[in-house]
Parts: C-alpha cells; structure tokens; sequence
C-alpha cells in the first residue's frame, strides 16, 4: 500500500538501496513523497535510482570507512539541501558456521560489514540533523541476535540495537528520534552480489541450511516474510506517525523476538 505525500518535503538517506530491502525501501519512498539518496557500493545502485524518478538520485561509496559514510551525508546535503530521514540498511551475514569455524579476519570481516555502516552513518549525519534540530534515524537491525551458525554477524546486530537505544536517549532533547526494526528471514530475489564472493562450499551449505531451518522454526508462523512486510514498518517508523516513538527496536520476525 503506497500512502501518496507521506514523506512529501523530505529528504531521505537509504543505504544498501541498491537491492533487497533498501531497494524497496528507497522506491516506495520516493513513491511517496520523499527526495532520495540511494547509496551503496554496487554502481548499479544508479540504476535503482534512475526506477524512483527525477527525486530520486545514486551515490557510489565504502561505507565501512567513516569517509564513506561522511561524503553520504555530503552528497546528499549538496544534491538536496539538508537530511530529514537515514535508513541505515548495510548489513548481512557473509558466513554462516559454527564460531570455533570462523578465522578471526571473517569474524573482523562481518563486524566491519553488519556494524561499522550503521555506526559510522549514525555518526557521520549527526552535525547536520543537530544544527537543523530534527532528524530520524531508523536502523535496521535483525532478529538474528539470538540465532546458530552466525554468531560474528549476530554481535555485529547486537551492537545496533545498543546502538539505537544509547543514541536516542543522548540525543532524544536534541529533536532527534533514533528507532530500529529487526528483521527475522525475509525472501528476497537472487542478489546481484554475492553474500560471500568465495562461494560456499559443500559444508558451509549445509550449516546455511541449518540455520534457515532455525530461522524457519523460530516463527509463531513457520515462514519467512516477505519484502513488503519489511518495508512497510521500516518507513512507519521514518515517518511522522511515529514522531513519539523513539529508542525502540521493533522484532518483524513472525514472533520470533531474537
């Protein structure tokens, strides 16, 4: 369901546009209203932006670097004038095994991935929002803090979720909301990037499989959701219907509380 002019005047950030959630994120945000950035690392991200018309455009960057993230919020200052709203969506489980199985680079690895985005967004967009007095913030997170053959990745959520309670109580008197999803299994399209470059092999699909049949069975209703199922909260949340929700972490996962 498209609410037309809900996000009409606003300037939003999503990261990770370029597929799965934040590309649905993104496009029906420019649906309704809003003026986009899509950022991600993927140039095909442009593409994405090109679908979500002329409020729409794409920005190319690391953002597991802070000067990723810094020239993010720069671009979209200079392309829009300001920053309303940051959907902070960069994440992803790039392994799945049991812990004493992963090298300590891959579990450096999966922090950098499903961590430092968020954290370096969240600090990177805070002298804009705080000279303007207003801003929000919606990270997305994961059910996944309680889960198997992730553990690396289920830390890297964790500290999200500390992440979003400890900044909106900061900067709560600042005029700045801070709110999270976490999200539980969500069918998705084939990526167009590979979660892991270097492929599973024959064992790494078989714990993959373990932990999708954990995802699976966690759930009151035994299914995975479904992109706009992820969507729609994610954006109620950035949206001015939830204006005295702030510091909270809302589990879209069929029951399943992480």
């Amino acid at each position: 369901m498209i609410f037309r002019e809900r996000f009409a005047n606003k300037v939003m950030i999503v990261t990770g546009a370029a597929q799965g959630i934040g590309r649905g994120v993104a496009l029906r945000a420019a649906a309704e209203g809003a003026q986009v950035l899509l950022v991600d690392r993927a140039a095909f991200v442009h593409e994405v932006a090109a679908e979500g018309g002329a409020d729409c455009a794409g920005f190319t960057c690391d953002l597991e670097t802070y000067e990723g993230a810094a020239a993010a919020m720069a671009a979209a200052v200079a392309r829009f004038g300001r920053i309303d709203i940051l959907i902070n969506n960069v994440g992803g489980a790039i392994r799945m095994r049991p812990f004493d199985q992963f090298q300590p680079d891959q579990i450096e690895a999966e922090i950098r991935r499903s961590l430092m985005p968020t954290l370096w967004c969240c600090h990177a967009v805070l002298p804009e929002m705080l000279g303007r007095g207003t801003g929000t913030i919606v990270n997305v997170s994961s059910n996944a803090t309680r889960g198997i053959r992730r553990l690396p990745y289920s830390a890297a959520k964790g500290g999200v979720n500390a992440l979003t309670m400890s900044l909106a109580m900061e900067y709560g008197d600042a005029g700045i909301r801070v709110v999270a999803t976490a999200p539980g299994g969500t069918q998705a399209p084939a990526r167009r990037v590979a979660r892991n470059e270097e492929g599973d092999s024959v064992q790494e699909q078989a714990w993959m499989a373990e932990a999708v049949e954990q995802v699976t069975t966690s759930t009151f209703v035994k299914r995975y959701g479904t992109l706009d199922e992820q969507i729609a909260p994610i954006l109620f949340l950035a949206s001015d219907e939830a204006a005295y929700i702030t510091g909270s972490v809302l589990p879209v996962a069929g029951g399943d509380l992480g």
